[in-house]
């Protein structure tokens, strides 16, 4: 343009005729000549005036900016563009916009960075959603063409990136549009997880942190606060859903619970959604919306006099300016919010301050895009300055990252960058995936899907003054991520945290029932005895102890039961084990006095050479209860019933044998006299005995070793003791006590008719006391064992086995030893044989 306009003045000059030659004629020219240079100095004004959105530089870099937001449906009779001015402004997106400006001026006036560079931009006013096309268009084309990226056009454009736009619907309208050439699209505000998929959206990257990490840190805050029942509200659009999915797969493994979720447009109806709130007792609404779907939120919660709640604001509207300082805020609760830190930009201010200081003029003739019309010159720099600083710092780290990696492209590393580089915009997305750069003490850097590892969350609280305060701090890539100062938060109410839960925890001890669909909605019930419960693990599930262990009502975990067996240590032990040490002691005894007087009446009418081995196997029988003792074994469990049953058999043989013989002298040899001495040719009582011993021997290896008793743990009748014994279904000694059985039932049958016989040769009197005793002593056993089998059935036992064997001794042996040693005028032959005589008159008679 400048040179047209030097070469109209030369080419209007040089016919000018030499001073004073001056005609009319030639006055007329000068007039018209001078006419003509007002009108192109007019021409020249109006095309250099400065314009907001568009800025010539040997590179542009395109901005997609919502500064006015279409916030209804708008109803349209034919198709037409939008003129987004006449839609209301969104002051924190202006002040985004200018943010931009100033970045690209800065880098302009830097001699390091792009020196020998100028970045220019074309900003479009994304106002709607679906509406824009026009001005998207134009950025993707050349000349005015209207038409995809060529090969041609990639070596003549120079738009090399695109940095944009904040909402996710916004971005997701127009990003496949840049995608499909590779176009680079850093975004400084669109958060959907979508984007961070590769295959659909390879050459966008964002300096925005994503959904899910916003998700994670309202996670920590529910955490730290211990509120479990909330209620998620979010914009009806490709953000708030995101964010919705991604909070509900959150929460699926937690102790959280979504209680209630709605999503918000311009036709919701607010007192509904605060209905099913209060009807519902939830005290945590999260709010994951723009700065505009806030407003209208929060401006119903006041309308409808909504109290007493916990809002957790997202980063889109945690640092608005206007709510918290609208009439009625502070009646509807506690606002802890989550923002970026605030970051102060050195010079930013200046730079409005500059620009709103200039003259601003629009030309009416020139011809614009709709999306590049502001008409916000009523907003002063102060307004500029003092509006929401959200999403500051991802704008400015998102044009420094395109002009770090075109500094990489254009090799600008000498000082001096090489401008005839083709090809720049894919070069300049490899350069931007592999970005790493400080900025205001930040280090800028991408991971593999695009998205930023940098940066950090600022955890606000609503004040009284209405101020965002930062009373915690969310930090990635920290060992110590979340710091939260609750000393900070004045809570509504009585100034203590709210509490927002379904169901009061339960007690130790006790499991949660569900009641309806929410996990976080229970009863409590009562663990049982033998049970435990786990409530980190499965709180719902009371567990059965292991069986070897028990627990009481209510109980936490199990321990182990106690092992309950009487050791040999024991007194009732030492006592049994003493008294079998005397018995031993005394049947010695009986048998060396018998053997002294051996020959004597009183020894050979108590059975003579079978008193020994009546004596022995009745002191053999008292080893049974050395193995009664102690923890059992399967050594033990045979030991502790083999000796007393098979020397209790021989005893029972001999006194069988005995009670025959005395029967068989004094009644069956006067009718049948042959059986005497047939007895006594072929030795009956011993053939007896033996047939006996051998018999139960046989009965006793074979039920010992097919049905062989190991020890067992008895935990039914005292579940909280494990009771040590040995396990016994009486398979083993089943044949053995039959024939124990037969063996006293002969012994009755043959004592009871000798019941009549002589003083002295009444032996049968005697056997017949002792068996008595011993059935008597193990049925009182029997019953004791079926009502108690505590540990001090061992003693029990230990005392029926003396008490049976005792029995024996006392009732027949011991009175004869009184009168081997205190009445010796009756162990004589004579007083044997007057007894005999008198017996022998008597029944004669």
């Amino acid at each position: 343009m400048n040179n047209t306009f030097h070469g109209n003045v030369r080419e209007a000059t040089k016919e000018f005729p030499p001073e004073g030659q001056t005609t009319g004629m030639e006055m007329t020219w000068i007039i018209a000549h001078l006419c003509l240079l007002g009108c192109i100095l007019h021409s020249l004004n109006e095309a250099d005036a400065v314009s907001e959105f568009e800025l010539d530089g040997d590179y542009l870099i395109g901005g997609l900016f919502d500064i006015h937001h279409v916030s209804k449906g708008l109803h349209r009779d034919k198709p037409e563009t939008i003129t987004c001015s006449s839609q209301p402004f969104i002051l924190s997106s202006y002040r985004r916009f200018q943010l931009m400006r100033f970045a690209i001026e800065e880098i302009n006036n830097s001699t390091k960075l792009l020196p020998n560079v100028t970045l220019g931009y074309k900003i479009l006013d994304l106002c709607s959603d679906t509406q824009n096309f026009p001005g998207v268009f134009n950025l993707i084309s050349d000349e005015s063409l209207i038409q995809p990226w060529n090969d041609s056009q990639r070596l003549t454009s120079k738009m090399v990136t695109v940095v944009g736009s904040y909402t996710s619907t916004g971005t997701l309208s127009v990003a496949p549009l840049f995608m499909m050439d590779f176009f680079p699209m850093v975004s400084y505000g669109a958060a959907s997880s979508v984007f961070s998929r590769k295959n659909n959206f390879p050459s966008f990257l964002r300096t925005v942190h994503p959904n899910k990490d916003v998700i994670e840190v309202v996670l920590r805050i529910l955490r730290e606060f211990n509120w479990r029942w909330v209620s998620f509200l979010h914009i009806d659009d490709d953000y708030g859903r995101d964010g919705r999915d991604l909070f509900i797969r959150t929460l699926e493994h937690t102790e959280f619970c979504l209680a209630y979720t709605k999503a918000l447009d311009h036709d919701t109806d607010y007192y509904e959604v605060f209905q099913q709130i209060t009807s519902l007792e939830v005290n945590v609404l999260i709010v994951f919306a723009p700065e505009w779907t806030a407003e209208d939120l929060v401006e119903a919660a006041i309308k409808y006099d909504v109290t007493n709640k916990v809002w957790i604001a997202g980063d889109a509207w945690s640092l608005h300016k206007e709510l918290p300082k609208r009439n009625g805020i502070r009646k509807i609760g506690t606002v802890v919010g989550i923002a970026e830190p605030k970051m102060a930009i050195p010079g930013f201010n200046a730079f409005i301050n500059a620009f709103r200081a200039q003259t601003q003029e629009e030309d009416g003739t020139e011809e614009k895009f709709c999306s590049q019309a502001c008409n916000c010159s009523n907003h002063t720099a102060a307004d500029i300055i003092d509006a929401d600083p959200s999403f500051n710092f991802p704008v400015y780290s998102a044009v420094y990252s395109v002009a770090h990696a075109l500094h990489t492209v254009l090799q600008c590393e000498t000082g001096k960058c090489n401008r005839r580089i083709t090809g720049i915009p894919h070069m300049i997305l490899q350069e931007l995936r592999k970005t790493n750069f400080t900025l205001l003490n930040q280090s800028v850097q991408f991971d593999e899907n695009g998205d930023p590892s940098f940066g950090s969350y600022a955890i606000v609280f609503w004040n009284k003054s209405g101020e965002p305060e930062e009373v915690g701090l969310y930090s990635y890539h920290s060992s110590l991520p979340f710091i939260i100062n609750r000393t900070k938060i004045q809570w509504h109410g009585n100034g203590s945290v709210p509490q927002s839960i379904c169901s009061e925890e339960c007690d130790a001890g006790f499991a949660k029932k569900q009641e309806g669909l929410y996990k976080c909605c229970f009863s409590c019930t009562k663990c049982e005895s033998g049970t435990y419960i786990n409530s980190t693990a499965d709180p719902y599930t009371c567990h059965k102890c292991d069986n070897t262990e028990w627990s009481e009502a209510g109980s936490t975990s199990c321990y182990r039961q106690q092992e309950d067996y009487m050791p040999l240590s024991h007194g009732g032990a030492v006592v049994v084990m003493l008294g079998a040490l005397i018995f031993m002691g005394l049947c010695a005894a009986v048998s060396v006095l018998f053997f002294i007087n051996y020959k004597t009446p009183v020894v050979k009418s108590a059975g003579g050479p079978m008193c020994f081995l009546i004596l022995g196997c009745l002191a053999l029988s008292s080893l049974s209860v050395f193995f009664a003792f102690g923890e059992p074994t399967t050594a033990s469990c045979v030991l502790r019933v083999l000796p007393v049953i098979f020397f209790s058999t021989v005893c029972l043989a001999c006194f069988a044998v005995r009670s025959f013989q005395i029967v068989c002298i004094f009644k069956i040899a006067a009718r049948f006299p042959n059986i005497p001495s047939w007895w006594m040719k072929y030795k009956g009582q011993w053939l007896v005995i033996c047939v006996t011993c051998i018999s139960q021997a046989v009965l006793l290896i074979i039920g010992l070793t097919v049905f062989t008793p190991h020890p067992q743990i008895d935990t039914e009748r005292h579940p909280d003791i494990i009771i040590q014994r040995c396990g016994r279904n009486f398979n083993e000694v089943f044949g053995s006590l039959i024939l124990i059985l037969l063996l006293i039932i002969l012994s009755f049958c043959f004592s009871y008719c000798g019941k009549d016989l002589p003083k002295n040769y009444n032996e049968a009197k005697s056997i017949t006391f002792c068996l008595l005793l011993l059935i008597i002593i193990w049925i009182i056993y029997a019953t004791v064992y079926t009502l108690y089998r505590g540990k001090y059935i061992h003693f029990i036992y230990g005392m029926a086995v003396l008490s049976s064997l005792y029995s024996f001794l006392s009732w027949y042996f011991l009175p004869k030893c009184c009168i081997i040693i205190f009445q010796p005028q009756k162990n004589t032959q004579q007083y044997f044989q007057c007894l005999i005589q008198s017996y022998t008159k008597i029944v004669n008679q």
